[in-house]
């Protein structure tokens, strides 16, 4: 239910659960708990037949019930699975003992990898509460089928936990693992990490930060990198609330523009990694390189923010001053004895100088105060209200001559000043041992401030904030996050308009009618050649409207003692 939420689970997950399908090495979807499988109806109705004696590690039987009890639980919106848009209206039914269907209301190319999904044993979950799930010991000791079960678990006083060990599940239904045994050593930071390293206590570990491989003091482990498919963006939320310039698409191509990818790469992964110009991946998934991409342009950049206005003023920042009729002019002829709204504004007018109107009362009505002050009016501006009519002495009348000059200082156009700025949030943290994330956004604040734009970073600590209180309510202007594809590239959750709402995952709030048209017939169709067609389109036309900034791949790099053989793998 919650195993993709983070790396450590998705990882322990693999190893003592098991799916309907599963990965193989070259990273295809093949069967795993599943005999076979039929796709019916051109990708409507999905049907698998379990192997026979499927076992949990407690020696219960594997059965169908399982399967629909799992896909029902992560269906359920009190449990908040993170994958549950992916199984949002699809019916699950158990067809035999062994045995279920899945009908959808769409077709589905997909679907197949929604599958993968590991399946949680029914005679022991079934009877825990849904408040109660993410609590439960079982999350903890978990009854799996995977090939590997706990065998312990070591915590420290305050219950965090310290290591897990792993030991063959003798009932897993394929052939057993080579290494036996796995423990699982849990650090408070990467400096102990890498100190357990040095000192031999670990056999492997994934490196999260480039810049620490420099401490790593052993020679006895081979170094792998690899790629994930997935990628670093800045989304760019064109629904902000608090900053609506955002949904100016030559905004949006500016910043791209403005963007110098690969001094990110660089700088802060190291090399470890590669920039991003498109959201399908074509360097991993095969596809061709999109028509266009924003080259590191910052003149055109500053360019392109010109024409739209937003000038740079002598700090260096970006203003935009746009003049707007005043909601109010002078238009009626006025004399002793009006009253009203208009009579209100012209007393507002007059009183603005004292020497005009000394007693600077607002009544609404014209009388012999109003009439003096009129008189002031016209003899302090004569050269422009009486002496082109030939006139030595003001009248006390508003006739075309003064409300000309009333309206020229009483109502002239409104300035709207908007400032060209954002503000950037991100997860991480801001000490000494900041993130990745925070890094690049701190880069980003730099590029982008010599193009004149303000940047203010927001930096959310805790995961769980972050993701109830930004993700989930699109609470931000823009947001510094990644995305994960799968086995088979499907950027709907990510794009379609229909997912700019939690649970969706289009952070940008973007929408796009013939993009959804696209994303629709890539899903729906069973033709790869006419999925890769449409994905393609479908990136052109999203990479022009700019709903986000495209950064970086990171690769993931993975260290291990040499005394571990017939490690593979290059894309995970």
């Amino acid at each position: 239910v919650y195993a993709q939420a983070s790396d450590v689970d998705r990882d322990l997950a693999e190893l003592t659960y098991s799916g309907l399908m599963k990965y193989n090495e070259k990273g295809e979807i093949v069967p795993d708990l599943a005999e076979d499988y039929k796709i019916l109806e051109e990708g409507r109705i999905f049907e698998f037949h379990l192997k026979e004696n499927l076992l949990w590690s407690d020696n219960a039987p594997l059965t169908a019930e399982d399967v629909i009890f799992t896909v029902k639980s992560i269906q359920n919106p009190s449990l908040k699975s993170p994958v549950r848009a992916s199984w949002l209206g699809v019916n699950a039914e158990k067809i035999s003992e062994l045995a279920v269907r899945f009908e959808l209301k769409n077709p589905s190319m997909v679907f197949l990898e929604n599958c993968t999904l590991k399946i949680m044993p029914k005679h022991i979950w079934e009877n825990v509460s849904d408040q109660n799930f993410p609590l439960s010991i079982y999350n903890l000791k978990p009854i799996g089928s995977g090939p590997y079960k706990v065998k312990e678990i070591t915590q420290d006083k305050e219950n965090n936990i310290k290591s897990l060990e792993l030991s063959a599940n003798a009932n897993y239904h394929e052939r057993l693992p080579h290494i036996r045994e796995i423990t699982f050593l849990f650090f408070s930071n990467e400096d102990e990490l890498i100190s357990a390293f040095n000192s031999g206590k670990i056999d492997g570990f994934y490196l999260v930060s480039p810049a620490k491989k420099q401490n790593i003091k052993s020679n006895n482990f081979s170094e792998y990198a690899i790629l994930l498919p997935r990628y670093f963006a800045v989304f760019l939320n064109q629904n902000s609330g608090t900053n609506k310039t955002m949904s100016d698409r030559e905004i949006r191509q500016a910043l791209n523009y403005g963007t110098n990818k690969q001094e990110i790469v660089d700088r802060i992964l190291l090399g470890q990694g590669k920039t991003v110009d498109s959201p399908i991946l074509p360097g991993i998934y095969g596809f061709e390189n999109p028509s266009n991409v924003y080259e590191f342009n910052p003149e055109k950049a500053k360019q392109i923010l010109d024409e739209v206005g937003f000038l740079e003023k002598e700090d260096g920042t970006r203003e935009k001053i746009v003049e707007k009729e005043s909601a109010f002019s002078f238009k009626s002829n006025l004399r002793v004895g009006s009253q009203g709204t208009e009579v209100q504004e012209l007393q507002k007018c007059l009183a603005r100088d004292t020497d005009v109107y000394p007693e600077g009362e607002i009544t609404g009505y014209f009388g012999e105060k109003t009439e003096a002050a009129v008189i002031n009016f016209q003899e302090k501006y004569k050269k422009e209200i009486l002496e082109p009519h030939g006139l030595t002495a003001g009248n006390g009348r508003v006739l075309s001559a003064t409300r000309e000059k009333l309206n020229q200082l009483c109502a002239s156009p409104l300035r709207e000043t908007t400032p060209l700025s954002f503000v950037l949030t991100t997860l991480g943290s801001d000490n000494e041992d900041q993130s990745i994330l925070v890094k690049t956004a701190y880069l980003l604040k730099e590029q982008w401030e010599n193009l004149g734009i303000q940047i203010e970073i927001q930096i959310i600590k805790e995961e769980q904030v972050f993701l109830e209180e930004i993700i989930r309510t699109r609470n931000y202007e823009m947001i510094l996050f990644g995305n994960a594809l799968g086995s088979i590239p499907d950027p709907y959750p990510f794009w379609h308009s229909s997912q700019t709402k939690d649970p969706g995952l289009n952070l940008a709030s973007f929408e796009n009618k013939e993009i959804d048209k696209l994303l629709e017939k890539a899903r729906q169709t069973l033709d790869k050649k006419d999925a890769r067609q449409s994905l393609q389109e479908f990136q052109n036309i999203l990479i022009e409207d700019a709903p986000a900034v495209f950064l970086f791949n990171p690769s993931c790099l993975y260290l291990i003692s040499e005394d571990i053989k017939n490690v593979s793998g290059q894309v995970i």
